[in-house]
């Protein structure tokens, strides 16, 4: 089940929280419950992607993101994703969110986001987006000059060109 609570309580603490520029590192913190974890008694791999959705949401809140959404009509989608896990997250742990835009090209935004415990990183998640207009996407260019990002654009990582060429060549449809 999605953890309205956990987002509803993000969501409002967001509000009172400085605006932050596209370039910048949005953190959100939370304690790991006992309905985070699976059978392993470790956070649940989907309830991971869960969280980043509400990190991904503090960002785009405080960066305007979601304003500029409102006021064009654009929608987002997430297109593609890559994660890495690297240490188990237990029962009752403080876990840091850190989420942040890597640039873009012509249609894809890029994002980087990662679980931090004790000051050590558990997971990264690269996230491949995309901002769609009358459900056709359109130039990313659009949504950073709708941001006042204008002359952000750094240049992807190479190991992010690199996870986008190698998803090109997957096949698609998929089989099976």
């Amino acid at each position: 089940m999605y953890p309205v609570v956990r987002f509803g309580s993000m969501m409002a603490k967001t509000a009172f929280r400085k605006p932050l520029g596209f370039d910048e590192v949005s953190e959100v913190s939370f304690i790991t419950r006992p309905w985070d974890l699976d059978f392993l008694m470790e956070m649940n791999n989907g309830r991971v992607l869960t969280l980043y959705d509400i990190g991904r949401f503090d960002l785009a809140v405080r960066c305007g993101l979601i304003k500029a959404l409102r006021q064009n009509k654009w929608g987002l989608i997430v297109a593609g994703s890559s994660i890495r896990y690297r240490r188990r997250i237990t029962l009752f742990e403080k876990v840091t969110i850190k989420s942040k835009a890597l640039g873009y090209d012509k249609k894809w935004l890029y994002l980087s986001q990662s679980m931090w415990v004790k000051g050590v990183p558990a997971s990264n998640a690269l996230y491949r987006t995309c901002v769609t207009e009358n459900r056709k996407a359109i130039d990313a260019s659009r949504v950073a000059e709708a941001l006042g990002a204008t002359g952000w654009n750094p240049e992807l990582p190479e190991w992010v060109k690199a996870w986008d060429e190698a998803d090109n060549l997957r096949d698609w449809p998929p089989d099976p």
